[in-house]
């Protein structure tokens, strides 16, 4: 028979498992599931062992009834033999998980408890109704790689900048190189200019000297 799962979800990268008719209190199981959802399932897996060691109390938050004060918590509780079915119950979502191709990094998204059907106990305990309880859980794989494609597109658009402004800068670098140049090329051109302009006119005072000295010469014939 095909169990109808309260969570819906038709994600490839989400796992669930169920416990039917586990024999273990309702109320417990309600305040577990809210003590471990959310959490990824190394740390959840982690908690309910020193739970089950008496190491760490679960908080009480809804069924404080006979709930006393724990450290760091107001009441709370310490659900030994829930915390061994919710163990067996994270061992089966990982398997799950492995069975459909995942890793083992998954974290908590549903859990629920809901009371089952309560038959009576026999024997000496006849008359008692048995303690009798439906989990569920859910999990999803933690995806790494959409933010490893996230680092590695900012580090792409960091090195396109820094090779912009490289190539910005070299184009600048060759402009002014260029300008100073061509600077240097004017002045040596203004240079050469002042130059010959010095030269021409040294030239003509021979050249008046020489001609004046011939006309000298040739009156001193004439006489």
């Amino acid at each position: 028979m095909k169990y109808n799962y309260a969570f819906k979800s038709d994600k490839e990268n989400v796992v669930k498992v169920v416990g039917r008719d586990i024999g273990i209190s309702a109320k417990q199981s309600i305040e577990m599931c809210s003590f471990i959802k959310n959490m990824r399932l190394e740390k959840a897996r982690a908690l309910l062992e020193r739970v089950v060691k008496k190491q760490l109390a679960v908080p009480f938050k809804r069924f404080t009834e006979g709930a006393g004060h724990k450290k760091g918590m107001s009441a709370g509780k310490y659900p030994v033999t829930a915390s061994k079915q919710f163990l067996k119950l994270l061992k089966a979502l990982e398997a799950n998980a492995q069975n459909k191709g995942l890793s083992s990094e998954l974290k908590i998204i549903h859990a629920c408890a809901q009371k089952a059907s309560r038959p009576l106990h026999y024997g000496r305990k006849r008359g008692i109704k048995m303690k009798r309880t439906h989990i569920e859980l859910a999990a999803e794989e933690i995806e790494h790689v959409k933010k490893e494609i996230k680092k590695e597109e900012t580090k792409k658009e960091v090195k396109e900048a820094e090779t912009k402004k490289e190539a910005k800068e070299t184009v600048k670098k060759e402009e002014k190189k260029e300008t100073v140049a061509g600077a240097k090329k004017e002045e040596v051109k203004e240079e050469k200019k002042t130059e010959i302009k010095e030269e021409k006119p040294k030239e003509t005072k021979k050249e008046k000297l020489v001609v004046a000295k011939a006309t000298k010469e040739e009156e001193v014939r004439k006489k």
